[in-house]
């Protein structure tokens, strides 16, 4: 990913911080005329009250009133309505600006400089302005509206709406990070979820594991969209101990988000399959979001899956029984499977048959992202 920092139209947007009236202009025009507010209320048939109203900016011109003022001054209506509509967003404006204002404490929850470097979202100077771009980000209308959908999001998800008293997470970096998944997948065009379309989707997935992200990472995520799964890789962010998370965007698609938060092909693939597993074995209601020491029957079902589906069981147990583990029996071995042997290495040393340190090691595949220009 490249920087985007650096100077942009954005940055220096210039936004006026008050609104004119557009009786201001109804008055420069009457005197240019040389008309005064009793003339225009009688050609007009209105009160001259409300004519005075709407010059000291206490009534709106409506529809009805523009055209009334095209007839009697010339001016044309859209340019009334037009001012109109301009100095109510400006009002709105002013009213957010002065409640943002007071929320401007928020941008410290949010990784917001590693968002910027990722490219995710555009830096400006402006607290106000970049607190905006965020809300854009997360396609909410407000602060308040942010925290009810990611509190019920992370609750869902089994990480509670605080900073953890056990890990070092920050709900802001973790609903950051699964927003630029939700944007990612959005792209991503599938067809309706078929079960048995991604269990044989996963077969050739499979044999993947052995190729570079290069190859890799294209293919999955097309033979993924055939079976109604998007897959997304998106990097970790500070704060945010997510290995990979497994969710419903809609009752017909489905969601595979991956970090490289381990950087090795055994954690990666596994967290792939792992994901898989919820997604073929449980509900569509639940976010499965993995991090560390989650725990529970629908996570040991998870993980059940993704060690049996790349290693069987049976198999596994006559290759241990076996005694010999080396270079040469583990890369044969890994063939027979048509998986990559680091992800056997993996496998040996989460069952404490072979040491982390291991020579085993030099198998295992590191993976790290690259800058794209």
């Amino acid at each position: 990913m490249t920087s985007k920092k650096g100077l942009n139209e954005g940055n220096y947007e210039f936004t006026p911080d008050y609104a004119i009236p557009p009786g201001v202009t109804l008055l420069e025009t009457l005197e240019h005329l040389g008309m005064t507010q009793a003339d225009l209320a009688k050609r007009t048939g209105r009160p001259v009250k409300t004519i005075n109203e709407i010059i000291k900016g206490k009534s709106a011109i409506t529809p009805e009133t523009a055209l009334q003022l095209e007839r009697v001054l010339g001016v044309p209506a859209t340019f009334w309505n037009n001012l109109e509509r301009n100095y109510q967003e400006q009002l709105a404006m002013q009213k957010e600006k002065e409640r943002l204002e007071a929320q401007i404490e928020w941008l410290k929850q949010i990784p917001v400089k590693k968002m910027i470097e990722y490219g995710w979202i555009k830096e400006f100077k402006d607290k106000i302005r970049q607190l905006q771009e965020l809300l854009n980000f997360y396609g909410v209308a407000s602060i308040e509206v942010w925290k009810d959908t990611w509190d019920n999001i992370l609750n869902t998800s089994g990480l509670v709406f605080r900073k953890s008293s056990v890990f070092d997470t920050e709900p802001g970096a973790v609903s950051a990070w699964l927003r630029q998944g939700e944007i990612k997948a959005q792209k991503i065009d599938c067809k309706p979820f078929s079960v048995s379309e991604f269990r044989k989707s996963l077969m050739h997935i499979k044999s993947l594991t052995k190729e570079v992200p290069e190859v890799f990472i294209k293919d999955m995520v097309r033979i993924c969209a055939d079976a109604g799964i998007a897959v997304v890789f998106i990097p970790e962010l500070p704060k945010c101990p997510v290995s990979g998370v497994a969710r419903w965007l809609t009752p017909q698609k489905a969601l595979i988000q991956l970090s490289l938060r381990y950087k090795t092909d055994d954690h990666l693939w596994f967290s792939f399959f792992h994901e898989a597993g919820h997604i073929i074995l449980h509900g569509k209601r639940e976010i499965f979001l993995e991090y560390n020491g989650r725990e529970g029957e629908l996570e040991d079902e998870a993980n059940q899956f993704a060690a049996d589906f790349l290693i069987p069981s049976s198999k596994y147990k006559r290759f241990i029984d076996k005694g010999i583990i080396d270079h040469d029996s583990t890369r044969k071995f890994a063939e027979k499977l048509n998986i990559a042997p680091g992800i056997l290495v993996g496998r040996l040393q989460h069952d404490n048959i072979i040491s982390w340190s291991s020579h085993l090691n030099k198998h295992k595949q590191r993976f790290k992202w690259v800058a794209k220009n």
